[in-house]
C-alpha cells in the first residue's frame, strides 16, 4: 500500500526541461557537440547537473579533443536562467493535484536546493510541498543512484516499499526501482516525445501517466 508519494520536479511539476534541453541542444552544436534530441533526453534528463557536465566533457574530448564544459556551462546556465525568467509554467493541473494528495509527499530532484526553491515559489508550487524538498545536494551520488529517493522517504519517515514515485526520466525511473520503490511514468511535461513512454517502461516504470487528470483518478482507484 502506498503511504507517500515522491515527486521529481523538472518536466514533472515544472514545465523546465523542455526549456533546458532545447538550449543545451543549441548551445553545445554551436561549440560542435552535436547530439540527436531523442538520444540526448534519454541519457541525461533526471542527471545531476555535475554529472551532465562529466559525461559531456568526456564526449567533447572523444569528438573534439578537448573539454568543453568549462567554457560552455557558464553560457548554458545563463541562457536557461533567462528562459525560465521569461516563461517557465507549472506543468498543467500540477497545483490542484498536489492539493489532491493527502498522503506524505516530497519532492526529490536532481536540481540543486537554490534551483528548486526559485522554480518552485516562480510557479506558485512552494507552498505545496514545503518543507519536504530535497535536491541532489543533499545526497553524494545523484540520480540514477537511488540516494536521493531514500534520503526523501527517511526524512518522511516511510519505508521505500511504502512509496510510489513519480518521474518523466530514465534516470529517475532507474533511481526509484533501485530504491525499491513502485514507480509511474509521466508523460505529460512538454519535453516528452513520442518514443518516451517506452523508454520509462523500459527502465522499470509499472504505468504510464498522460497527465494530472490520469494521476488523480489512478491513484483515488488505488486508495
Amino acid at each position: 500500500m502506498t503511504e507517500a508519494v515522491l515527486f521529481d520536479c523538472d518536466g514533472c511539476l515544472v514545465d523546465s526541461e523542455v526549456i533546458a534541453l532545447a538550449v543545451g541542444l543549441e548551445v553545445l552544436g554551436q561549440a560542435g557537440l552535436h547530439y540527436d534530441r531523442r538520444d540526448y533526453a534519454a541519457r541525461f534528463i533526471g542527471m545531476s547537473w555535475a554529472g551532465i557536465q562529466i559525461a559531456l566533457d568526456q564526449d567533447a574530448k572523444a569528438r573534439l579533443g578537448r573539454p568543453v564544459m568549462g567554457e560552455l556551462v557558464p553560457v548554458i546556465r545563463a541562457r536557461i536562467r533567462e528562459e525560465v525568467e521569461a516563461r517557465l509554467q507549472a506543468v498543467p493541473g500540477t497545483q490542484a493535484m498536489l492539493r489532491s494528495v493527502k498522503h506524505p509527499k516530497a519532492v526529490a530532484s536532481s536540481s540543486t536546493s537554490e534551483q528548486l526553491e526559485s522554480k518552485l515559489k516562480r510557479v506558485g508550487l512552494w507552498d505545496d510541498v514545503h518543507p519536504h524538498i530535497y535536491s541532489a545536494d543533499h545526497v553524494t551520488h545523484a540520480k540514477p543512484a537511488p540516494d536521493l529517493f531514500l534520503y526523501a522517504a527517511k526524512q518522511l519517515g516511510v519505508l521505500p516499499r511504502a512509496c510510489l514515485v513519480i518521474e518523466d526520466s530514465v534516470n529517475g525511473v532507474r533511481a526509484g526501482r533501485a530504491a525499491g520503490m513502485r514507480v509511474w511514468g509521466f508523460l505529460g511535461g512538454g519535453h516528452m516525445d513520442d518514443h518516451a513512454g517506452a523508454r520509462l517502461l523500459e527502465a522499470g516504470a509499472e504505468r504510464l501517466i498522460q497527465d494530472w487528470s490520469q494521476f488523480r483518478v489512478a491513484f483515488e482507484d488505488e486508495g
